[in-house]
């Protein structure tokens, strides 16, 4: 008999199963031939502390100082990266909205062009910057939680797609064609499945929607060394580009609703956020070295579900986490084993009742 077993192999689910593993035997469930397969192995893999609703932000703040001091001998899983927001003439009173929304400070155009010069005078009106913007190293995070737990004995298993789940005399059992698993708790981190799940569990879902973000990999700009340069991002989330590894990202930021599925780019939508991009720099896009989406899930008030599943016992909620996964991942995963284990947690009450699954029943 298990007493956890945690359905995904995202960074929820690996995180969550790392952190259950102080109070009990785990085994992690993954459908897919590795862990990260979907949305946290597509991940832009930015911390911005001010990106996302108040739950979240709070969430993130929590989290810097695993981030920043991970423990004794281990460095920093951040390195300095920088958000630059960027608005044309006509995009004022939006461009003004983000600045409060994400406390970015404003700079001149001029300013702007010393750090990318490539941007192009003639489009970009206004332009702000967040200096302690930084990337995540999201693969060694991945790596080390795994590691947790397979040294606490837990366990990880792939190619296990979840077909029916019932209820037994113990908890539950989860029955995945290949094996059936006993388990005394179950935690839902499945991302885009997450209300696939709750059904099969005859749990109420709660509205998770699968949204696709896609990416288009270009050869950095002019051959300039694009390594230094902040992410760029449009007003309201209009587009991004980030550098990384010598290239460019480049993405539309959409959020189109899909099916739980492995996604692809969408050719006119990758197509249209070029387009934006291009509009704002002077180095004309080249044909994409490549292109791919992922899937980020969201609850229908955009705020992750983190909880006890009302009127069923042993199901646990963890997930919807968007676009925010990562950057909030060390708090959220803190949050989930202190509920578990009938602890007072970390977050103030309000942010903890905003999580939680009960708000949909």
């Amino acid at each position: 008999m298990i007493d956890f077993l945690v359905i995904g192999g995202g960074v929820a689910g690996i995180g969550a199963a790392a952190h259950l593993s102080e109070l009990g035997s785990v085994v992690l469930l993954e459908r897919e031939t590795a862990l990260g397969y979907h949305a946290s192995g597509r991940s832009a893999a930015m911390f911005e502390e001010g990106y996302g609703p108040p739950a979240i932000k709070a969430l993130s703040r929590a989290s810097r100082s695993f981030f920043e001091t991970p423990g004794a001998g281990r460095e920093t899983y951040l390195s300095p990266r920088g958000l630059m927001l960027l608005g044309k003439a006509e995009e004022r009173a939006g461009f003004e909205a983000d600045l409060a929304e994400m406390d970015l400070q404003e700079i001149s155009v001029e300013q702007a062009q010393a750090r990318v010069p490539i941007l192009n005078p003639d489009v970009v009106s206004y332009a702000a910057i967040h200096e302690t913007a930084t990337d995540i190293d999201t693969d060694r995070l991945m790596l080390e939680w795994t590691k947790v737990l397979r040294q606490a004995g837990g366990e990880v298993r792939l190619r296990q797609e979840v077909r029916a789940i019932t209820r037994s005399a113990a908890g539950w059992r989860v029955d995945t064609g290949d094996a059936v698993y006993e388990a005394r708790q179950i935690v839902n981190a499945a991302g885009a499945w997450a209300d696939v799940v709750a059904a099969m569990a005859d749990v109420a879902p709660v509205g998770i929607e699968p949204r696709r973000r896609s990416m288009a990999q270009l050869a950095a700009p002019a051959g300039l060394d694009v390594r230094d340069w902040p992410m760029l991002m449009g007003v309201n989330e209009g587009w991004y580009a980030k550098p990384q590894a010598g290239k460019l990202l480049v993405s539309p930021a959409d959020a189109d609703p899909v099916a739980p599925q492995d996604a692809w780019a969408d050719d006119l939508v990758l197509a249209t956020g070029l387009a934006r991009y291009e509009e704002m720099v002077t180095a004309p896009v080249t044909r994409p070295e490549a292109s791919w989406a992922g899937l980020r899930s969201f609850a229908p008030d955009g705020v992750p579900v983190m909880g006890a599943a009302p009127a069923a016992a042993g199901f646990w909620w963890y997930a919807g986490q968007g676009g925010y996964g990562f950057q909030s991942a060390p708090a959220s995963a803190r949050l989930l084993r202190d509920l578990v284990a009938g602890r007072t947690p970390e977050p103030e009450s309000e942010t903890v009742a905003a999580l939680s699954p009960a708000r949909f029943s």
